[in-house]
């Protein structure tokens, strides 16, 4: 899907999603044209990032965390690093 579809189902402007990119948060795969093409799945991504600046982490504590929510592998040095980012 297009970067503006993907924008109305999550709910966030065109704009956030190309922050979420420059951040390293979400990626993107380009057409032949240029235009950002993203999986479905996107919408679930995206979703959770929100969730996750809503609950007060940072651009650099949501990087960090992704890979672990994908993969289910959470260090005990990950979670002093998400209780001092929450303390915060």
């Amino acid at each position: 899907m297009r970067i503006g579809e993907l924008a109305s189902r999550v709910g966030v402007s065109v704009r956030a999603l190309r922050y979420y990119e420059e951040q390293d948060l979400l990626a993107s795969a380009r057409s032949p044209s240029g235009q950002r093409q993203y999986p479905d799945s996107a919408v679930d991504r995206v979703q959770l990032i929100q969730q996750l600046y809503s609950a007060g982490l940072s651009s650099r504590a949501i990087v960090e965390l992704l890979p672990c929510v994908e993969t289910g592998d959470v260090t005990p040095a990950l979670l002093d690093r998400l209780s001092a980012e929450r303390d915060r």
